[in-house]
């Protein structure tokens, strides 16, 4: 008999993705349980509604990410990381906008967890942090820079003397996914944040004889409202933010409702 659990991880306040994903796993009768990888907010403006499915769900453990502690941050008068400056007045606009109740259950999440299935040992982290920084500010940038791109060989430098079966992780938008002789890595990849109407998250499957396997799925969506908010929200850097993370999907729909209209 084999366990199944869903990786999910960047919502990036992206409420219609996460909605669209949450309905697949519950379709799937047979996925024991939900980890969520951080970043559910900031970037996408569905803050509340994001954390709202995440926190009223039993099946559901997370932890955060930078993007949900430099709000928290803002939020509780401290130290915001100069790495993030240009991103200070949309985690403002954010802070402004998260419904309160919400505030000290983000404050509680750890900033990693380790679970036992069949056992198999599997570390989650939303990205590479070292023991020894665990419990740094968020403006002394505990997590590793994103600019050193994750590949099998560094990963298995970095868990040399790990026991771990499985690292999962977030934070680096793309999908990543290696098998090596030591350990399975994966990153299903941004759920809120990609250039096609579509929702990505893993399902990892341990059987009993020590074997695991992962299945990235790929849920379609409705995103055309969510991308129009954007303007009609007046969201901090929206030009940016849906060039960089949603490749300017929103011209399209802006474009279909001048048709429209004429």
């Amino acid at each position: 008999m084999s366990t199944k659990i869903a990786i999910l991880t960047d919502v990036h306040g992206n409420a219609p993705a996460l909605r669209a994903v949450l309905t697949d796993i519950d379709q799937q009768t047979d996925i024991e349980h939900i980890y969520c990888l951080g970043d559910m907010i900031g970037i996408g403006p569905d803050s509340n509604d994001v954390l709202a499915m995440l926190f009223e769900r039993d099946d559901v453990s997370m932890i955060t990410g930078n993007h949900d502690e430099c709000v928290l941050a803002l939020l509780r008068g401290e130290n915001y990381p100069d790495s993030h400056r240009h991103a200070r007045e949309h985690h403002q606009w954010i802070a402004d906008r998260i419904d309160p109740r919400y505030l000290p259950l983000l404050a509680k999440l750890p900033r990693k967890l380790v679970r036992e299935y069949a056992g198999q040992k599997l570390l989650m982290v939303h990205y590479h942090i070292d023991d020894e920084r665990l419990s740094l500010p968020i403006d002394q940038d505990p997590w590793m820079p994103i600019e050193q791109t994750p590949t099998a060989d560094k990963l298995d430098a970095l868990y040399d003397d790990r026991d771990y079966a499985a690292v999962l992780f977030g934070h680096h938008h793309p999908l990543h996914l290696f098998q090596t002789r030591h350990r399975l890595y994966l990153n299903p990849g941004a759920l809120g944040c990609t250039h096609q109407p579509t929702a990505p998250y893993a399902v990892l499957q341990l059987s009993e004889d020590g074997t695991l396997s992962a299945e990235v799925r790929e849920i379609p969506y409705d995103n055309r409202e969510f991308l129009l908010s954007y303007e009609h929200l007046q969201v901090p850097d929206r030009e940016f933010i849906l060039n960089i993370f949603h490749g300017n999907q929103h011209l399209q729909y802006l474009r279909e409702h001048i048709k429209e209209i004429e």
